[in-house]
């Protein structure tokens, strides 16, 4: 199943029954298999329940509760994760070997060490199948248009960016038991909240080089942060700040990016339309110039769909998806050098964190005060 025939629809699987699968990704399946790009055949979850009440809704005609079983049997070309990030790895890689491209929600995997394993996976041809993350947040018209004008040099050089996630989740949110732990939930607002408005701030400013992060355990009583900040120098000699929080009533979504040109500015919560998007031009840029940067065109919001659109297409067409490989790992990179710096006080330069680093393969480094007290305990051991 290492390749497609493009003028067939896509037969796709969803492992997980829970709300993110019924909420986010049927909604965008359905959509596409309207149009003939996709056939929903199968959905695995480990409750029988689950997965019978979820195909019964749904209208998809088989139901699992062992994924090798179900790979064995409906035989996916596109298997879509919504499933705990403890388990993408193991789950990624079943689906890779028995030829299926993956579709995973984020948090992508606990570890830089689970990514690399998961790419190892892949075959690496061009239309041999990969596996990619749900950052939707990078598609639709708003990201698009931005993306294309400030890649196109048309703001000039990017000088100052500001990323800005600050959310709020009580006590009855982490009352649940796999939230606000390593292992379960992968990481607090920096890895679970805040990755999709840091992923779409590296989509449009390109690879950065240095991060020194702060991140504290100010309200809850959780393994994780529940607050974080960082200072990033990008490698075309930008700088920014990036703060991710689950501590703020007033919740905002915010990327904003000073160019020589303008300044552009995304404001939202969830998603983003193109009246979210607002460039303001610099002194001394001609007016029609201005109008023609505030042409964003047809309206396509932010969305699983916007992305899943985007994924089909470059499966049938023998394409990367932009948020695979490198381009899925970059953001990853990123976060646990956040966490790294955060819990060393020490500058962590991108490329850094590799195979022997203890941030390689936890999010919390083995850190005192941060890593969990079983972790601590085998250490001491050891």
């Amino acid at each position: 199943m290492s390749s497609h025939r493009s003028n067939s629809p896509l037969r796709a699987a969803v492992v997980g029954a829970g709300g993110i699968a019924r909420a986010a990704h049927l909604p965008a399946l359905r959509t596409l298999a309207d149009e003939g790009e996709v056939d929903v055949v199968a959905v695995a979850d480990v409750a029988a329940g689950a997965a019978r009440g979820l195909a019964a809704a749904a209208g998809i005609p088989h139901a699992f509760t062992d994924l090798d079983t179900m790979l064995a049997e409906a035989r996916p070309d596109l298997v879509v994760l919504c499933t705990p990030p403890a388990v993408h790895r193991e789950q990624s890689i079943a689906a890779l070997r028995a030829g299926a491209w993956v579709w995973c929600e984020k948090p992508p995997c606990p570890s830089l060490a689970d990514f690399d394993a998961i790419e190892s996976a892949e075959k690496g041809g061009d239309t041999d199948p990969y596996a990619a993350i749900v950052f939707q947040h990078r598609f639709g018209s708003g990201a698009r248009h931005v993306r294309r004008l400030l890649h196109g040099g048309a703001f000039g050089r990017p000088l100052v960016a500001h990323c800005q996630t600050t959310w709020y989740r009580d006590a009855a949110y982490y009352a649940v038991p796999w939230r606000g732990r390593w292992a379960t939930e992968g990481g607090g607002p920096a890895m679970g909240h805040g990755i999709h408005q840091t992923d779409l701030l590296l989509d449009l400013m390109g690879p950065w080089a240095e991060v020194r992060g702060m991140a504290a355990r100010l309200v809850h009583d959780v393994e994780t942060e529940d607050v974080s900040t960082a200072q990033v120098r990008f490698a075309g000699g930008a700088v920014g700040t990036v703060v991710n929080s689950v501590l703020s009533p007033d919740e905002v979504s915010r990327i904003r990016i000073d160019c020589e040109r303008a300044t552009i500015e995304l404001t939202h919560l969830y998603g983003h339309r193109n009246a979210d998007w607002r460039i303001t031009p610099a002194p001394g840029v001609p007016e029609e110039t201005a109008a023609d940067w505030r042409g964003f065109g047809a309206d396509e919001p932010s969305s699983h769909l916007a992305q899943l659109r985007v994924l089909v297409a470059d499966v049938k067409a023998g394409r990367r998806h932009a948020t695979s490989g490198a381009g899925g790992r970059r953001t990853l990179e990123f976060i646990t050098a956040l966490y790294k710096s955060a819990f060393t006080g020490a500058p962590v330069s991108a490329g850094e964190i590799g195979p022997g680093d203890p941030y390689y393969t936890e999010l919390h480094g083995g850190a005192p005060g941060w890593a969990p007290a079983d972790t601590r305990e085998e250490e001491d051991r050891a």
